[in-house]
């Protein structure tokens, strides 16, 4: 209650009727880790409007997603409720009925709120979360000029809540791109073949695409909004490469996160805090002056972001349940500022994605010349493995390894870490909830290709009835 008292305090002078409150614009990229920008380190990636964003707010640097599949993270997001709490945990589902979105307390501030492109799973089928306006364009093209005309054509006075998603860099990347293949960089865990080259280049053109897009929202925002508004940028779960989207490691769960508001928060700063994508919508009720809401898995960070702390989380948890067919996984993690612990909840399954299993032109064409390089080369073998089939414990010091390449967990030197971690993923694990529901029939570790049948029907038939 102190919390929340103080924070009023402190907004009241910028809260005090609704002409005074301040214009929200949260703008989501689609499959984007936050290693893949110049912002971020990764000096291949030109992304100049990240960082002028960046010069003109706050960046993040630990910010991870609640599960690293579009429908989960964006209901995650859109509630502030885990997957597990909210039901939608497969990718391509929702929220079980009776859940609401967060976005009905920020329209109890007063705001108008405005989805624009791809703001949550096919959101004009998602009955628990309702904008009072809606328009789900998807292309680069198409949703700047959406945005353009939304905001020319507005009447409302009353405050903005706008959330603008686009596309990029989600497969499938264009086969027309200017990034030279052959400058392109890979993380330690990737095989650098023709394919994944030309590849890899065509996702680097989705988010210089998606970078230009930022920098025109945030005219436009300027235009229409004026000053006294919070600008976000932000992605909803890592990238599709391998040992990214769809797993618990850094590359599929740690998202760039970036906020500005003139005047308050301080510009050019960054912060260590750990935060979550749950705590995005309780950040901005309490930023706009509304109680935090109670009961739910979020938790405002806006004294960070106003600078006020240092601090936020000491621990990230994050779920994976799967992806249909495509995808039957389901890995549990929980990450300190130091350690991540995986649990692979069925290491006897094959862990497959959209990637392997389609291997479609400018999306997973690649893998084809991955399985052909394993089949001669040491290295590539491992790493092919390795994607296939994981133990059921990984640990990782994500402090010093940056990539996840050094799996400790049967180093008896750190044994009361993982025993550590293991009881507080578990703890957590009961405090949600979970059921650990496998959805689908999972594909047999000695023949990853191809589907297999009905091979745990019983077994799943009973697990998802507890």
């Amino acid at each position: 209650m102190l919390r929340f008292f103080t924070l009023i305090v402190f907004l009241t002078p910028f809260v005090a009727h609704a002409g005074e409150l301040p214009n929200i614009l949260v703008y989501l990229s689609d499959d984007h880790s936050q290693f893949d920008s110049s912002l971020y380190g990764n000096a291949n990636i030109s992304t100049p409007n990240f960082e002028q964003l960046a010069e003109d707010g706050m960046v993040l640097n630990h910010a991870y997603v609640a599960s690293p599949s579009c429908a989960p993270s964006r209901a995650a997001m859109l509630t502030g409720l885990m997957p597990a709490r909210n039901g939608a945990e497969d990718n391509h589902s929702y929220p079980r009925p009776g859940v609401k979105s967060l976005i009905e307390n920020i329209k109890a501030l007063g705001y108008e709120t405005a989805a624009i492109g791809k703001v949550t799973h096919n959101i004009k089928r998602s009955k628990f979360v309702s904008f009072d306006y809606i328009n789900d364009t998807k292309s680069y093209p198409q949703i700047q000029q959406s945005v353009s005309d939304f905001l020319q054509a507005r009447k409302s006075k009353r405050p903005l809540c706008l959330f603008v998603g686009i596309s990029n860099p989600h497969v499938p990347w264009p086969e027309k791109y200017q990034v030279d293949p052959a400058r392109v960089a890979f993380p330690p865990h990737h095989l650098d073949t023709p394919k994944t080259r030309t590849h890899r280049a065509a996702y680097y053109q989705e988010i210089i695409d998606l970078d230009k897009l930022l920098g025109e929202l945030r005219v436009m925002a300027d235009t229409y909004l004026g000053d006294n508004t919070i600008f976000i940028h932000t992605s909803d779960h890592g990238s599709q490469w391998p040992f990214g989207k769809w797993t618990l490691y850094d590359y599929g769960t740690r998202v760039p996160f970036i906020a500005s508001w003139k005047g308050h928060i301080p510009a050019g700063k960054t912060s260590d805090a750990m935060v979550s994508w749950v705590d995005i919508l309780p950040t901005l009720i309490e930023l706009a002056g509304g109680p935090a809401p109670k009961d739910i898995d979020g938790q405002s960070f806006a004294k960070v972001l106003m600078g006020k702390i240092r601090q936020h989380r000491d621990r990230i948890f994050t779920t994976n349940t799967g992806d249909k067919k495509m995808n039957v996984y389901p890995s549990r993690s929980v990450r300190t500022a130091e350690w991540k612990l995986i649990h692979n909840l069925h290491p006897e399954f094959a862990f497959t994605n959209h990637s392997d299993l389609l291997r479609k032109p400018f999306a997973g064409a690649y893998w084809g010349e991955w399985v052909a390089l394993a089949k001669k080369d040491k290295r590539a073998k491992q790493i092919v493995d390795r994607y296939y089939q994981r133990p059921e414990f990984e640990l990782y010091r994500v402090s010093e390894d940056k990539w996840e390449q050094h799996n400790l967990v049967d180093d008896p030197k750190y044994a009361k870490v993982v025993a550590t971690l293991k009881k507080e993923l578990r703890d957590w694990m009961d405090s949600q909830n979970d059921k650990e529901p496998v959805f689908h029939s999972p594909r047999l570790i000695k023949d990853p290709e191809s589907w297999h049948p009905r091979f745990f029907a019983e077994r799943l038939k009973k697990r998802n009835k507890k």
